[in-house]
């Protein structure tokens, strides 16, 4: 389920598409490629996708902004729907979906840091911003989510098993509703990478995964956000399945020191444009 991006106008925000829901996938650890590829070999891949895209544009192709079935990102073909989505009455499914209020959110719920009695470990860091349509208006009222790994590059998942410590006081999951101004806020541990053996020493790049909601539970956004600086931008085959580099941007955050906390945590700002030519890039539908 997801935002729709194809119209530009802003007059339409929202899909009522949805897909039928699948098995939540396991952790990108698990999903071992059978060839095993060097990371040369993988980065060369990319390259070539990325200028064959270029040739195709250059050309007067439509080219998706993201690419799909993308051969450096081994298991793509499992991470994306093959169908197209089915269309339903949203007020049907509305009758079986969750319901949630502003008075369902706890306002403590955006700390992950004091979810439990003790400090968790890591880089303590604010992440705050707006929620925009296509024409800069904030969109209050919105669900935001985000789930992630610990600072050694852990998630609390029983299949992922990768040699990294688990934190107990760190379960890296919170959600928050946005203000009049489409702000949002949380407060949390800088991720680490992790390895996912998408290929030989292969890393993920730290990032955290947000979800967003609409004024429905068919309205559903799955994204993640990128620190600024990473070295493994260049290596990480999911990251590059968006072929332009304008549109990756999108996803890294700006370190702002007015967000900072004195002697508590580093400021990052990212703001999540929902639809139009600058939309923030989403997940396909169906992947996770």
């Amino acid at each position: 389920m997801s935002f729709t991006d194809s119209d530009p106008s802003g007059e339409e925000a929202f899909s009522s598409s949805v897909v039928l829901e699948q098995p939540a996938a396991a952790p990108e650890s698990l999903l071992a490629s059978a060839d095993m590829p060097p990371q040369r070999q993988i980065t060369e891949e990319i390259g070539q996708l990325h200028a064959e895209a270029a040739r195709r544009e250059a050309a007067g192709d439509e080219v998706p902004a993201t690419l799909y079935d993308f051969a450096p990102y081994r298991s793509s073909i499992l991470r994306h729907p093959t169908k197209n989505p089915r269309l339903v009455d949203p007020e049907t499914i509305e009758l079986f979906s969750p319901a949630f209020g502003e008075r369902d959110i706890a306002a403590i719920e955006r700390d992950l840091t004091l979810q439990h009695s003790g400090e968790p470990l890591g880089e303590r860091i604010t992440i705050t911003g707006r929620v925009l349509d296509s024409w800069g208006r904030p969109l209050p009222n919105q669900l935001v989510e985000i789930w992630q790994a610990n600072a050694a590059g852990r998630y609390i998942h029983q299949r992922d098993q990768h040699p990294a410590p688990l934190d107990p006081n760190f379960t890296g999951a919170g959600r928050t509703i946005t203000n009049d101004r489409g702000e949002y806020f949380f407060t949390t541990i800088k991720p680490g990478p992790y390895p996912w053996k998408n290929h030989i020493n292969a890393w993920r790049p730290a990032h955290v995964h947000f979800s967003l909601f609409g004024v429905a539970f068919t309205q559903r956004i799955v994204t993640q956000m990128y620190f600024p600086g990473d070295p493994l931008f260049p290596l990480d085959p999911i990251y590059n399945t968006i072929r332009d580099q304008k549109d990756r941007d999108r996803l890294i955050a700006t370190y702002d020191h007015d967000l900072t906390v004195p002697e508590f945590s580093m400021g990052y700002r990212w703001d999540i444009v929902v639809d139009g030519p600058d939309a923030t890039w989403f997940e396909p539908e169906g992947s996770h």
